[in-house]
């Protein structure tokens, strides 16, 4: 995978082009902060109603009604979810797009599925910065930067390919590395990612492993304080040191245990069930179900998350997170 910095790049590509910011949430805040920063001029895009336009204002950003925003500008960057993604495009962005102009998004989700499908004249490009909104600003302005996928999915003008490195060191993911993918690629795995792994395989795992020792007649406290407070001691060593390093700063019994264990739990049988998820990404049929569900105003996620909001071990860590006081500063 070619990686790119700064000095790869025309970083003076989006001078003479004005930046629409479409939503000012978890991602849409800190890139308008950012590029705005960065010497760019830059417009966010928000409803009259928005509850975020008193915020953007604060923050000295210009902020327009969705529709002008994307008609006064040459750059249109998605940053809203992505189940509202084409109901928005649809309504405000296509009708307003200039012939001509680059639009933007940061997860491929839409682009990829084809629920959203831009005009044959339009730019379409991705960035994606690999860190949480938080993150990507907070790196910024400690003069650093967190790195970022870039794509481009259509290119009329030939030029979209710099105009995407281009916001992607506004961002400041020059200073740490630009990493070119693809749309498929980058939706497929960052879907793949968060279900398997991240916010569902991971989870699973820290609430079996939390029942199997209560069940066996152990503390809630202690099951909890080992198989869900403890995770981010391992996670931050993995993200630092990758597993490799992860297991060069765990005692010995640890790293034997986990290296002898480790595949007896996570075997065929969940790998297995990794690659049907896989094909269900690949195909389509997740993103389907989840805008159904979007759009049926989210009956069944509504249910599981108030389901597993009351499973004990909430109730447990509510309790034992009472006592550590410094988790609410980080």
């Amino acid at each position: 995978m070619n990686v790119l910095y700064e000095k790869d790049v025309r970083t003076d590509v989006l001078r003479s082009r004005r930046i629409a910011v479409i939503g000012f949430g978890s991602q849409g805040r800190p890139q308008a902060l950012n590029l705005r920063d960065n010497g760019l001029e830059v417009m966010v895009g928000l409803r009259q109603e928005s509850p975020s336009r008193p915020e953007a204002e604060a923050a000295g950003l210009k902020v327009c009604e969705l529709a002008e925003a994307v008609r006064r500008s040459d750059v249109v960057m998605m940053l809203i979810p992505d189940e509202l993604q084409p109901e928005v495009f649809e309504q405000d962005v296509r009708p307003n797009l200039k012939r001509g102009a680059y639009l933007g998004f940061a997860h491929g989700f839409a682009i990829h599925f084809g629920k959203i499908v831009p005009a044959p004249d339009v730019n379409v490009f991705l960035v994606a910065p690999k860190g949480v909104g938080k993150m990507v600003r907070r790196q910024y302005e400690a003069g650093g930067g967190v790195p970022c996928l870039i794509a481009v999915q259509q290119d009329p003008s030939g030029d979209t390919r710099e105009v995407a490195l281009g916001y992607a060191c506004g961002l400041g993911g020059g200073r740490t590395g630009i990493l070119e993918s693809t749309f498929r690629e980058e939706t497929e795995t960052d879907l793949f990612g968060e279900q398997a792994v991240l916010c569902g395989g991971l989870v699973e795992l820290i609430r079996a492993g939390f029942e199997t020792l209560v069940a066996a007649g152990y503390a809630p406290e202690m099951a909890y304080f080992e198989c869900l407070h403890e995770v981010k001691l391992i996670a931050d060593l993995i993200h630092e040191r990758g597993i490799a390093g992860m297991r060069t700063a765990i005692s010995n019994t640890a790293e034997y245990g986990g290296l002898t264990r480790g595949r007896r739990v996570i075997g065929e049988s969940a790998r297995e069930g990794m690659q049907a998820l896989l094909k269900e990404i690949q195909s389509g049929a997740f993103a389907n179900e989840w805008l159904a569900e979007s759009a049926a105003g989210r009956p069944r996620m509504i249910k599981q998350e108030a389901q597993e909001a009351e499973h004990e071990i909430e109730k447990v860590g509510q309790r034992l997170r009472g006592l550590m006081p410094w988790l609410q500063a980080e």
